[in-house]
């Protein structure tokens, strides 16, 4: 659409919605929110509460399998629904709010929803990666980004973050979380959530966050999604809850369940996760949501006897919102009359939700967040492309580079002197946004080959050939692909999944490269010249053929709309890389799920037993990951040295100051981000062989020493225990500090009791 005609529309639309909008309006106290509330519910109808708890799907995107429902317009005007999922323009958040205001009996704003995953039009790269940048303030910049685009289109309620722990790169949904450390985890879930939710709700740029999904989702068996989850008290409260806890501690909103179950349990019904725990012990007063359909899927679990018990468990288990199907309307009035469930249940769910439509203030104001000019100013707005550049730069990973094949010898190429052939399904593909984004904008997105010629370099010194395709063959692609190498000085192979390959309902059983880029990087290797991997890709992926037979690998992931400019500035040398992993890579699959916080076993394989048999490990090969938890490296060197603790022995209440010195040993200026582990070397439960528990970020011009400084508290050495308490217990303990969780140095400390 040309920019004349965008302006038009949203100048039309913006007379359209000005004379609805309130002026003036301020944001109501506590009180005055609660007395509000208490006099609209005892106007309401039983068949308006449970309006309230119903959520419409209304888009042309699939968020899960076909639901059979009444059509939007009318379930809006007999206040059948109080949020709308996937209406995803205000002139059609404008319509159906208008609807609901006008036309239904009590008058009732619509609160629309959406996923807003990674960026609404300008996109960034996918959490996985944005989680490898270590930056937390970008990131925290991104979701603000993000929740100022959607909420000119009328969204106010965000289906994000996830923070599920992942470790099992088959599971698609990697790509949406933080990876595989709750220490980390839990810090990019506040950062997410302050980001989304801004300083106040009442603000109309900024977004309802909902933690999702509550909980152990990441755990899903063989990294198929939506399956089986069974794991004890234990790993729940150690593993998989500190991201919701700090989530919660920011405040977010919303929280939203599961799709597994819990002891047996579907999540969507499971009152001792959903009340219990969420509500009662981390004192949880928010909205409570289901996931796409959850609330029916109890019955097709097997954990109920029909939809109506199913959607008794939910209401029990103090579910708010069903998303999207219709068991609460269809059995509630149902329920009630056979006293199998008490109003007042009702009541509460729909009380928590009326709050929340005060509290972001369309209660007063309808209309609010339907900004039409907004909309043409904010979307795609330049500096929210810088940000995205920026944190994209930052959130790739370089994993190989050998005999400094990177970055590139621009000046050369420039000259004429030297030739760059970019090969491979992914080296003019626009391709690069990942999944879960609806931007109007994807053939803006910039692509490798477009990165490079914004360089400087002419087209006649980018020998460009598409190769194959991410999945199928290209007649003569493999030919003229090695035609490009040999008439190069280096290869580019771009090479990765495509979009659809990660994300929800997109497990892999082979995380490999596929078989027909397999191909096309044999015959391109062949050639002999060196080559540069380039990949794009939502998850962790078997890479020991690539480690052993190209020069140099760069991990880009899926970075968003400025993509191409990202991975050019960082080929090039115009960025130095300072990603790290957050999820391990696996050597093999077979070792999946791998993750670096693991625990010794009884057996545990060593330098000094590796030959022995009855040990814990592989026969065909090691334990350990290609590429471990918060590997990164740089275009400079890196040494550690000098590690010292200012005291051997802690009391409770005391503290440790940890130092150590880093030195770039190269000759380019760059950024570490030096990683603090700890490891209780026993305790009254089984213990990990070390566990995240800080890092500093250093910027340190050639051959520069800095002394940097970490503080061990007390709360830094408690875990639960297997009584289920918060401590942290006495005897021995083991600092690491170093570039990565697998090279570090160390030294020990007690803590007294």
């Amino acid at each position: 659409m040309m920019n004349s005609q965008k302006t038009n529309i949203h100048a039309e639309l913006s007379e359209l919605v000005a004379p609805y909008r309130k002026q003036n309006v301020t944001p109501r106290s506590d009180e005055n929110i609660r007395e509000s509330v208490e006099q609209l519910l005892g106007k309401m109808t039983l068949a308006e509460k449970i309006g309230q708890m119903s959520q419409c799907a209304d888009s042309e995107f699939a968020f899960g399998g076909e639901i059979e429902a009444d059509p939007t317009e009318l379930l809006v005007r007999e206040g059948r629904v109080g949020s709308i999922l996937g209406a995803f323009n205000s002139r059609r958040t404008f319509d159906l709010q208008k609807l609901a205001v006008e036309q239904s009996r009590l008058r009732i704003p619509l609160m629309f929803n959406a996923d807003v995953i990674h960026g609404y039009q300008t996109i960034f790269p996918i959490p996985l990666a944005w989680a490898c940048s270590w930056d937390l303030e970008e990131i925290k910049r991104a979701c603000m980004i993000a929740a100022k685009e959607a909420t000119a289109s009328g969204i106010t309620y965000n289906h994000a973050p996830m923070v599920d722990i992942s470790r099992d790169a088959r599971w698609g949904r990697v790509m949406e979380g933080a990876g595989e450390d709750p220490y980390l985890g839990a810090l990019i879930a506040r950062a997410q959530v302050e980001g989304f939710q801004g300083d106040t709700l009442f603000s109309e740029e900024t977004l309802i966050a909902c933690l999702k999904h509550f909980i152990g989702y990441g755990a899903s068996e063989a990294g198929r999604d939506y399956n089986t989850v069974d794991m004890s008290e234990w790993t729940l409260r150690n593993v998989y809850l500190p991201p919701f806890k700090a989530g919660l501690e920011a405040g977010s909103a919303s929280v939203m369940n599961a799709f597994n179950f819990y002891n047996g349990i579907p999540v969507a019904g499971n009152k001792f996760i959903l009340h219990d725990l969420l509500r009662e012990e981390l004192g949880f007063d928010g909205m409570l949501i289901s996931d796409y359909g959850a609330v029916d899927e109890i019955y097709i679990h097997g954990a109920a006897r029909d939809r109506k018990d199913a959607a008794r468990q939910s209401l029990e288990a103090t579910m708010d919102i069903e998303m999207v199907t219709q068991l609460y309307e269809n059995y509630l009035p149902q329920l009630i009359e056979e006293g199998k469930v008490q109003e007042a249940q009702i009541d509460a769910a729909v009380r928590r939700i009326l709050i929340y439509k005060y509290k972001i203030g369309i209660m007063d104001d309808p209309f609010r967040y339907i900004r039409p000019e907004k909309e043409e100013e904010y979307h795609f707005h330049a500096d929210h492309l810088q940000a995205s550049r920026e944190l994209a730069r930052k959130s790739i990973v370089l994993l190989k580079n050998e005999n400094q094949t990177l970055p590139l010898q621009t000046e050369a190429v420039i000259a004429g002197t030297q030739k760059i052939a970019v090969i491979g399904p992914f080296a003019d593909s626009k391709d690069m946004l990942g999944t879960w984004q609806f931007s109007r904008y994807k053939e803006e997105t910039v692509t490798l080959l477009e990165g490079l010629t914004a360089k400087g370099i002419a087209e006649d010194q980018l020998l460009y050939a598409e190769g194959s395709g991410v999945n199928d063959p290209i007649e003569g692609g493999i030919e003229q692909a090695v035609r490009a190498a040999e008439a190069a000085d280096i290869v580019l192979l771009a090479l990765g999944e495509h979009s659809e390959m990660s994300g929800e309902a997109a497990s892999r059983m082979d995380i490999s490269i596929p078989a027909v880029q397999q191909q096309l990087a044999e015959a391109v290797i062949a050639v002999g010249k060196p080559v540069v991997l380039v990949l794009t890709n939502g998850r962790p992926l078997v890479l020991d053929w690539y480690e052993q037979n190209v020069d140099a690998i760069v991990e880009t992931w899926f970075l968003g709309s400025q993509a191409g400019h990202a991975i050019a500035d960082v080929l090039t040398g115009d960025y130095n890389p300072t990603g790290k992993l957050t999820m391990s890579f696996p050597k093999h699959l077979g070792q999946s799920p791998i993750y670096y916080n693991r625990f010794n076993t009884g057996r545990p394989l060593t330098a000094e037993n590796q030959d022995e048999k009855y040990i814990s490990k592989y026969l065909d090969g090691p334990n350990d990951p290609l590429y471990p938890f918060g590997y990164g490296l740089s275009y400079t060197e890196f040494s550690y040295s000098d590690l010292q603790l200012d005291r051997q022995q802690m009391k409770s209440g005391e503290q440790i100051t940890v130092t150590v010195t880093v030195t770039n040993t190269g000759s380019m200026a760059g950024e570490e981000i030096a990683q603090l582990y700890i490891q209780d070397l026993y305790g009254t439960t089984v213990r990990p062989v070390k566990e995240l528990k800080g890092y500093r970020k250093v910027q340190l011009a050639p051959q520069q020493s800095i002394q940097i400084e970490f503080v061990i508290t007390e709360q830094d050495l408690e875990y639960c225990n297997a009584r289920l308490e918060w401590t942290a217990e006495e005897g021995e303990f083991k600092v690491y500090v170093g570039t990565h969780s697998g090279n570090t140095l160390e030294q020990t400390f007690e803590l007294l009791k």
